[in-house]
């Protein structure tokens, strides 16, 4: 685990730190996933907007052209259903559009259901793994020689305190997580010593979404912090021009 706070004390970004950078956001039509495309895009980033429904995507990709920030990029795909194949299009599609990529933001995922394993559906676990799991793992794969065409790319992957430390209750979605904090630390040391791409994980905490209000719906939202404090971190670890950060990599941050 590194501190944050002491990684962010002295980070001041420019305002087009992202510039000339193409970065994939997968979730990017709701929650931080969009709260990101949207900041990546302020810093001068085009940002490619991943995720399964057209019109969350859509309502993302206007209010970034209508803040005047570069076109954006919609790719349409369903982790929890596509085939290797529907990978490799993207992939290529990617690959034709833009010739590279410097980063990628892994935020798509699933809650699921909060009960035991005792009484936890097979068919809910599956999908959860499809989507929590199997997809960041195929995206990355096939994205990483996009990924080395970069003279520094990032890959975030978004984690979860109950990935770090297992709760009753909390079934596929904690151990998809805890799934996910090894897939960083692998990565990472594989990637360490031959290329330019830092892999690092970020647990958001509490933070005001969806999801959130769905696992806790008791809640007052209001007591919980906006998607947008969490930005300084994401942006730290994918700009590209600061050079403290393309040290970082195999970490795993509490925001």
């Amino acid at each position: 685990m590194h501190s944050t706070e002491k990684l962010l004390e002295n980070y001041q970004p420019n305002d087009n730190c992202l510039t000339d950078s193409i970065i994939a956001v997968t979730g990017a039509g709701d929650g931080i996933g969009k709260v990101m495309a949207k900041a990546y895009a302020q810093y001068g980033a085009t940002v490619i907007l991943l995720g399964r429904t057209v019109a969350k995507l859509e309502a993302t990709y206007d209010e970034i052209e209508a803040a005047g920030f570069k076109q954006p990029a919609i790719f349409v795909i369903d982790f929890e259903t596509a085939t290797e194949t529907e990978y490799q299009q993207l992939a290529d599609s990617i690959d034709e559009g833009f010739g590279r990529l410097d980063g990628l933001l892994h935020n798509a995922a699933l809650l699921g259901v909060l009960t035991s394993i005792a009484s936890y559906s097979i068919a809910t676990w599956q999908q959860l793994m499809s989507v929590n799991v199997n997809a960041p793992f195929i995206l990355t794969k096939k994205c990483l020689p996009l990924l080395q065409k970069s003279p520094r790319a990032s890959i975030i992957f978004t984690g979860s305190s109950v990935g770090l430390k297992g709760r009753a209750y909390w079934g596929a979605y904690s151990i998809s997580k805890a799934a996910i904090e090894n897939l960083t630390q692998v990565l990472a040391d594989e990637l360490a010593m031959t290329s330019n791409i830092s892999v690092n994980s970020i647990n958001p905490g509490a933070t005001r979404t969806q999801m959130r209000a769905s696992a806790f719906p008791a809640e007052d939202p209001q007591k919980v912090k906006l998607a947008e404090s969490l930005v300084p971190l994401y942006l730290y670890l994918m700009d590209s021009k600061n050079t403290q950060a393309n040290k970082v990599t195999g970490q795993q941050f509490n925001a």
